[in-house]
């Protein structure tokens, strides 16, 4: 099943028999002052530099977000989105909670955006889904609902259901939407992983739509974060997920040879074009 992105030049196909999508996660300000300082300066020089550096550590699409507290996003949301598209070539994963701001947004971004996110809540499906279905975007589903976030991957799955037949309803076709199975931290839980792993196996199983995941959160709290976040996507990725927001530069190494291991990079070509891009430069 294809989920199709577009930017003005580039089509990106997400797809379980496709290479992994890398979603860069760096174009938002939550935990990051110098990008808030930054968007409350309207000083877009440090976006674009983080959208170049993005693409070229290896991303496939770059998620925007201009969550800071107190800012206008209805008003920024779409300039920065325009700024970054500007200065890259690849398709934009529109990152807000306020409808209003998304609905800014979308008509100025090119191409086919991704919509980041809507989940199970009934005042979220009625706000978001009619935007997506309106500007033709795909749109990822989170695994959470008015409840909360279940510990259930049975429940999890009931809501990805939800999120689905809901946009089938007004005409977004399934492949159009990403379920995402929430990556919880096993610091706090350490059966976080394993529900998040079977929730992914149940959604493919039953509705073969593709899986995106914020893969670093499965680390949060913990020594070592490099470690834990390349072994949880290997896993994740055997299992089914297609696509993540994170950061392309630590974890692109490990998601090309991961698709080069699961057969999905005939020999080898991408992962050693990755590797002669990327290699440290020797010392003189």
């Amino acid at each position: 099943m294809q989920t199709i992105l577009r930017s003005q030049s580039k089509t990106v196909v997400i797809d379980i028999a496709k290479p992994f999508v890398v979603i860069g996660e760096q174009i938002n300000p939550t935990g990051r002052k110098k990008l808030a300082a930054a968007l409350q300066e309207r000083d877009f020089e440090y976006v674009k530099q983080l959208a170049v550096e993005q693409v070229g550590a290896g991303a496939d699409v770059l998620d925007v977000n201009v969550g800071v507290p107190g800012m206008d996003d209805v008003a920024m949301l779409p300039e920065v989105i325009q700024v970054v598209a500007g200065v890259t070539d690849v398709p934009i994963c529109i990152d807000t909670p306020n409808p209003k701001a998304l609905a800014a947004a979308l008509p100025v971004t090119p191409g086919r955006a991704l919509v980041n996110s809507v989940n199970g809540e009934e005042a979220m499906l009625d706000a978001v889904l009619p935007l997506v279905k309106e500007y033709n975007a795909a749109v990822i589903g989170l695994t959470m609902d008015d409840s909360g976030i279940p510990n259930d991957p049975e429940k999890r799955l009931a809501i990805a259901e939800k999120i689905i037949e809901r946009a089938a309803r007004i005409g977004i076709p399934i492949e159009d939407v990403v379920i995402d199975p929430l990556v919880m931290t096993v610091g706090a839980d350490s059966k976080a992983g394993v529900i998040t792993l079977e929730t992914i196996r149940l959604v493919r199983e039953k509705f073969g739509v593709n899986i995106n995941l914020g893969a670093s959160n499965v680390s949060f709290g913990l020594p070592d974060r490099q470690t834990i976040n390349q072994a949880f996507l290997a896993l994740a990725m055997q299992m089914g997920a297609t696509c993540a927001i994170t950061h392309p530069a630590k974890l692109c190494p490990t998601i090309r040879a991961t698709d080069l291991l699961l057969g999905r990079d005939d020999y080898g070509s991408r992962y050693i074009s990755y590797w002669r891009k990327h290699q440290p430069k020797e010392a003189g």
